[in-house]
């Protein structure tokens, strides 16, 4: 069980607070770049590689989801649990994908401001997907033993 208020009877609020910080990391964007030279070129190589990798991950957590995609962190009626593909790696894949390719905008932009939203996005996403986490528990048994063996966001890392 979790203390995390539901913001709504499907989460709603949740989806309100993510698609505001979604706008404010992409206008962000446009207050770089805090550096230039050699360091804006590697971190733009390494910023472009985090956004096709996030872009991989949470494209294939929404596929490997189907039916069962909702916007809202509440499951859909009549939802099954998916553990294969992406979710094999990790549980909130979608939400994965969004840090990644976010803090990868950040380092493209060179903005500092965006990086720094991309961090409050993490926070975000671990918060939201306690509050998911709590409804899925209710509604799947076996999501606790798939919750022990399976990261949150990052395949192998968290």
């Amino acid at each position: 069980m979790t203390q995390l208020p539901t913001l709504g009877p499907r989460g709603e609020g949740w989806v309100l607070i993510q698609g505001f910080l979604l706008v404010a990391i992409a206008a962000a964007g446009s207050t770089g770049p805090a550096w230039a030279g050699d360091l804006r070129v590697a971190t733009s190589v390494a910023g472009l590689f985090l956004i096709m990798a996030g872009a991989i991950l949470g494209g294939r957590g929404v596929t490997d989801l189907g039916e069962n995609l909702t916007p809202f962190p509440h499951p859909r009626d009549g939802a099954r649990l998916i553990e294969t593909g992406a979710y094999r790696l990790v549980r909130h894949p979608i939400y994965g994908g969004l840090i990644v390719g976010s803090a990868g905008w950040g380092l493209v932009t060179a903005a500092p401001l965006a990086l720094a939203f991309a961090a409050v996005l993490f926070g975000f996403f671990d918060l939201k997907s306690r509050r998911e986490e709590a409804w899925l528990v209710e509604r799947f048994p076996a999501y606790a033993a798939y919750r022990a063996r399976t990261k949150r966001f990052i395949p192998w890392a968290y």
